[in-house]
């Protein structure tokens, strides 16, 4: 069976040579692009995406109706370009009027229309299907068609993010599919005759635990994608991907990982190295208080959490176990966060100091030591806590690391049973996040060391609620400045990816918050149209603005 497989798969993407020289359109096996993928897809039906590597995918099928350029600020509304829209205007405080492309088709060859815009909204905000847009949405965002290319969408709050909530979260569903099936039944469907979109892509074939086929599709309206067939190949962990990639069996890697990884790809010249900044920071944060505000006895003294941070030399850190590229965030922030601004204020690496600090602390009382709790899911994890325990050690502050199965490690953070942890959260386009893992409100959500501070929060729904993208920086500056000052955590790292791509590939821009996303856009060099990796196919976790997708890669890959 698996050599019967071997075979058809090398006909199917091997194809003739001399069929290059015909059009683009008849010749699907050139400008094939074949990229591995750790992990497998679920489900590709947008509501219901959470893992990275079906998100990546999906949306090559589906649409936005407008997309935020990377690196750009949601309240800035020059940040945004067409997607199924062609255009959008602000009625008022609360209301926008999108207006489709006119020649706009789903793939079957039906025209997409206003009704679908507003079948989608409610389908994302749906508890049925508990997308992790619903959040943003229910009760909060509403869709109505004025006419058959025209829908308004309203809010029932002011808010400088009213375009980004209106373009980001929701990808446009057709309305004639799925209408007609129960939306308690959508997460058990899988037929590929439903994952019908209007994007530049379309669903070919699907071996499930083997790989993926998107052609591209002939109606699309679009400038022509120069990549006819996009193949993933799924592999069970990321050792498996990058043997894929190493045997030439693959073109692309989105994240190859550690530095010995980087390495062997390196030493391949058929690849080159791309790096790029990921939506990852990571910290350690401090159990200032319980979940009743009562104060920890040792670490809710804010000149202790001074001490210990600056005992800590982050950069160092954070280039010996990530790399190149990755650096110490100046606040909880990843490199991709609009709000970044290497002239916030923050603590300098100072073991002088450090030291002095924790003197006179001790000269009013001992210390006991402090425990650093880490997932056994993360040999990362683990060594920047050893790491970090030997700092602490040369400052005169005691310090173990325990290391549990990552259902005890969450179940010790809810119920505030640490002294510190190491954690990571992946950034969403909009730092409002920050809200539920540093601000009084997010005690219930993510904040788990019960840092609470009037001053921050008050800055925090300022920048919040400013419509001018320089005067919300502004502010956001300023709640950093605030944050820092009372360590709630050691800020430790902020990483960047490093992707690896053929070198028959070129035009590949990648944008990091959706790395495939200008798939249509590259190319395959004119000697090199035929299927890249013309070989047999044998045959993974993001929490974003869609919600919490799973994403464990951007920190686990570097191990």
């Amino acid at each position: 069976m698996r050599s019967a497989l071997r075979i058809v798969l090398v006909l199917w993407l091997g194809g003739s040579l001399a069929s290059c020289g015909e059009r683009r359109k008849e010749c699907p096996q050139c400008s094939t692009v074949v990229i591995a993928a750790t992990g497998e897809p679920s489900t590709l039906i947008p509501p219901l995406v959470s893992e990275t590597v079906a998100r990546d995918i999906s949306d090559q099928i589906y649409e936005r109706l407008a997309y935020l350029s990377p690196g750009g600020s949601p309240v800035d509304q020059s940040a945004y370009r067409p997607g199924l829209a062609e255009r959008w205007e602000r009625i008022d405080s609360l209301n926008w009027r999108f207006r489709l492309r006119p020649n706009a088709r789903w793939q079957d060859g039906r025209p997409v229309r206003a009704e679908d815009v507003v079948f989608s909204f409610d389908v994302f905000s749906d508890s049925t299907l508990a997308s992790g847009a619903q959040s943003y949405l229910a009760g909060k965002v509403s869709a109505t068609a004025e006419d058959s290319v025209t829908v308004r969408v309203g809010f029932t709050e002011r808010s400088p993010e009213q375009l980004y909530d209106a373009t980001y979260h929701v990808r446009v569903l057709p309305k004639h599919v799925w209408d007609s099936i129960p939306r308690k039944r959508w997460e058990a469907d899988t037929s590929l005759s439903h994952l019908v979109g209007s994007g530049p892509f379309r669903i070919q074939n699907w071996s499930r635990g083997s790989f993926l086929t998107l052609a591209a599709d002939t109606a699309w309206a679009g400038e022509e994608p120069s990549i006819r067939r996009a193949i993933w190949r799924f592999a069970p962990d990321p050792d498996a991907a990058l043997n894929l990639l190493l045997a030439h069996q693959a073109d692309l890697m989105e994240t190859v990982g550690s530095k010995e990884r980087t390495a062997r790809v390196a030493g391949d010249s058929s690849f080159r190295l791309i790096t790029y900044p990921a939506g990852v920071y990571g910290f350690l944060a401090f159990n200032v208080a319980d979940g009743k505000g009562r104060p920890h006895p040792q670490l809710s003294n804010r000149e202790l959490r001074q001490a210990l941070a600056q005992a800590v030399d982050r950069r160092t850190l954070a280039t010996a176990l990530f790399g190149q590229g990755t650096k110490p965030p100046p606040g909880p922030m990843s490199q991709l966060l609009w709000i970044w601004d290497d002239g916030i204020r923050q603590l300098p690496f100072d073991t002088a100091q450090a030291k002095q600090r924790i003197d006179r602390i001790k000269a009013r009382h001992p210390l006991r030591s402090i425990d650093i709790l880490v997932p056994a899911t993360s040999a990362t994890r683990r060594q920047l806590a050893v790491a970090i325990q030997e700092a602490w050690r040369r400052i005169g502050v005691p310090a173990t690391v325990t290391t549990v199965e990552f259902p005890v490690f969450q179940e010790r953070l809810a119920k505030g049973r640490f002294d510190s942890y190491i954690g990571a959260y992946l950034d969403e386009p909009s730092p409002r996040g920050l809200r539920d893992q540093w601000t009084r409100g997010g005690w219930a959500a993510l904040n788990y060391g019960h840092y609470g501070n009037p001053v921050f929060d008050s800055l925090v729904n300022a920048a919040s609620l400013e419509e001018s993208a320089g005067k919300s920086k502004g502010l956001w500056r300023q709640a950093m400045d605030t944050l820092n000052t009372d360590v709630p955590a050691i800020f430790l790292y902020s990483l960047a990816n490093i992707a690896a791509v053929s070198q028959k590939l070129s035009d590949v821009k990648i944008d990091p918050y959706s790395w495939a996303s200008g798939l249509r856009d590259w190319k395959v060099g004119p000697n090199d149209r035929h299927a890249a990796m013309a070989v047999p196919i044998r045959s993974r976790p993001y929490q974003n603005a869609q919600g919490p997708i799973r994403h464990d890669r951007d920190e686990e890959l570097r191990e």
